[in-house]
This record gives C-alpha cells, structure tokens and sequence, in this order.
C-alpha cells in the first residue's frame, strides 16, 4: 500500500476526533442547529407579540423591545457562529478558564456597589454599559457559563483525586459558596439555584463518590434549616405561612391583588388559549394584566394565543435540545467535552423547566427567564454562545 493510501485509510478510520486543533473539526450536528434555530425564531415572534403593548405604556414604538431583542439575536447568532468553529478544548487552558471564572467573580461584586448596580424590583442584577441610552449587563449569565468551563477543567485535571472528599468536594463547595454568597446579597435566588444545580451535576458526573454527596445533601439540609430558622426569627411564621398559601390558592382575593396577580394572570392566559390558541397577536392578558409578559412570563402568553398546541411544540423543542446535548455528551472524545456539554444542556433544560413550572404555578415565583424567549440581551446572547460551544464539540464527537 503507497504512503498516500495508508494516510488516506487512517483519516477514514479516525474522521474528525483525529483532527486535533484545525479550526473545521468535521460537520455540526444539524439537529441541534436546527432546534435552536427553530427555539430562536418562534421566541423573537413571540417577543414581537408580548412586548407591543408593554413597549407602548413605556412611552417607545410598539415593536421597541422586539427591535432590541433582535439585534441581541443577530449579535448572538454571530458569536454562535464563532463559538462553534473555535475548538472547545481552547477553554481547557487553565488562564481561560480561570479568567472567564475570575472575571464573572469580579463582576459579581462590581454589581453590588452602590452607583454602579442597576436595582429593578427589589433586585440589583445589572451593570449599565453606555450611559443612561445604552445596554445592561447581567454577571450572573456570564457566570453561568464561566462555572461550568471552570469546573470542568478543574474536574479533568484532578480526575484521578475525585473520590476524595478533601478534594472531589471540598474545593468546589468551597468556590460555589462564594458565587452563591454574591449573588443572594442581589437577591438572585433562581440564578443560585441553577448554578448551584449545574455545580452539583458536573462533580458527580466528574467522579465524585455518591456517599461525599449524601454528606454534602445532610450538610445542605442543616444549612437550609437555619436560613429558614434565621428568617423565620425576622419575618416571621406567618410570612412563609402565607407564601405557601398564596401558592395553592392563587385566586384568593386575600393574595390575588398583591402577591399572586402574576400567578394568576399568567393562569388566565393559558386557559384561555384552548387547544389552538386566539391567535398571534391576539392575546388579552398582555394588555397591562399579566405584569412582565415580555420577560419571565413571556410563555404564558405564547400558551394564549398558540394554544396547548403550541405550548406542546415548544416543550418538545426544548426536550429535543436537551436530548440531543445529552447525546453529544456521550459521544464527546473525552472527559471534558463530556463534562462541558453536560453542563450547557443541563443549564438550559433546568431554566426551561422551572420558567414553564412557574409560569403554570407548579412551583412558587422565583422570577427565572425562559431561555431564547425572555427579553434580555445579555441572556440571549451568553445561550447562544452556549450553543455555539455545543456544536463546536458535536464537530469532533463520534456521532452517528
């Protein structure tokens, strides 16, 4: 066999997973593309419908918001791009990793000082770029994709100590608690939450022995009780009393007109979808009833003028992406590929899912965006670099 048939037989039997750091790493997995891409064109139309009247109360043209967003999209949709041609394992050098974590950290922090965080509805989230007329940003998405890149190369190169709680727990919980103390001092519950998941996920998957995380539950458990001891002792057994009872009962008058409007409202508009909805454009709980139609409940509104119909679809577009990131996932070539697919999939079901449970009231408000849909530029934007970092590892995993 010449010397040009035996590399010509190598490159076949190797394909793409043996191509090392060339920039094309073989094909992007067309489902995932596709299901983004569909997620993505059904949430700026959505955006369009929602937000026309809540654009026009706040004195600016009615497609205001939706213009924005789809700037926002575009922007994202170039750095997808860029995220999908730039070899994943460029993040598994400690200096970016580290930094991207370091930085999200700092950010934290800049966000907390008074003049500089922006505060909306009893939360300061915010950095404002560009003066009064320009853009805001949001740490915490950045820190949504900086921890699990950093986690995961710290998981790769400590793999073999992994079943070591001094070092397969500690450390992690360690950097979590910071993270989690920054962003309660906002307060950011849901963003917490999802951070904390997507750290908890990555060092069991990491190789994390399960009797460290039965520790680490009763550890959670004994810290959970004494947040709850020490509000209690501040607020009182009535505030959490009334929290739980607003929640089963949203259409009490007695918590209808101040803790549960939102509940309701955003119950009223999915019932009154039907099966097919009143159709685009023809939702009536956007008008100035259902508060934030455009933002966090931006689903309910999508359930009232697409129906159950819709509302199916687009869970079955979001199923679809998760199986489909979990399937590259067990196809990525190595640990870290694995660890960071993971992650990104795993951080966009989890905040799919708790949008769509709060928006029917399956759990309390927690005030959590839905992914592609939500208005919001920095969030928009961090998903689908997100994405982009998913394809670019779906290029060199072995797919079939």
């Amino acid at each position: 066999m010449s010397n040009l048939a035996r590399s010509t037989a190598a490159r076949s039997r190797t394909g793409s997973v043996g191509r090392g750091w060339r920039l094309f790493d073989g094909e992007i997995d067309g489902v995932l593309l596709g299901t983004v891409i569909a997620l993505l064109a059904i949430g700026l139309l959505m955006m369009f419908s929602a937000s026309y009247p809540a654009a026009i109360q706040d004195g600016q043209k009615g497609t205001f918001y939706a213009y924005k967003q789809m700037i926002f999209a575009v922007g994202g949709l170039v750095l997808m791009a860029f995220a999908s041609v730039v070899n994943y394992h460029f993040y598994e050098k400690l200096w970016v990793s580290g930094s991207a974590f370091a930085v999200s950290l700092l950010l934290l922090v800049v966000v907390l000082i008074p003049g500089i965080g922006i505060t909306r509805g009893g939360a300061t989230r915010w950095i404002q770029i560009g003066g009064k007329n320009g853009m805001t940003f949001q740490p915490s998405e950045l820190m949504k994709i900086a921890i699990v890149l950093f986690f995961a190369m710290l998981i790769v190169r400590n793999e073999h100590r992994m079943s070591k709680f001094m070092y397969g727990i500690v450390p992690y919980m360690l950097m979590l608690g910071l993270v989690a103390g920054l962003m309660m001092k906002e307060p950011h519950l849901s963003g917490t939450l999802i951070i904390a998941a997507l750290a908890l996920t990555l060092i069991f998957v990491g190789g994390a022995r399960p009797l460290h995380f039965v520790i680490l539950i009763i550890i959670g458990a004994v810290c959970i009780t004494a947040v709850v001891l020490f509000l209690i002792k501040f607020k009182g057994i009535g505030y959490f009393q009334t929290r739980i009872l607003s929640w089963r009962d949203p259409f009490n008058p007695e918590y209808m007109q101040d803790q549960t409007w939102q509940t309701s409202q955003s119950l009223i508009a999915i019932g009154s979808g039907g099966m097919f909805g009143l159709g685009l454009g023809a939702s009536r709980q956007k008008f100035q009833y259902l508060p934030e139609a455009q933002n966090d409940f931006v689903f309910a509104i999508l359930c009232e003028e697409f129906g159950l119909v819709g509302a199916i679809t687009v869970i079955l577009l979001f199923c679809l992406l998760i199986f489909r990131g979990f399937y590259i996932a067990a196809k990525a070539k190595d640990k870290f590929g694995m660890l960071v697919a993971v992650g990104l999939t795993m951080h966009i079901g989890l905040q799919a899912l708790l949008n769509i449970a709060v928006v029917s009231n399956a759990i309390p408000n927690t005030g959590i965006s839905l992914p592609f849909f939500s208005y919001g530029g920095t969030a928009l934007m961090m998903q689908l670099v997100e994405m982009g970092i998913l394809l670019n590892i779906s290029r060199q995993a072995r797919l079939d």
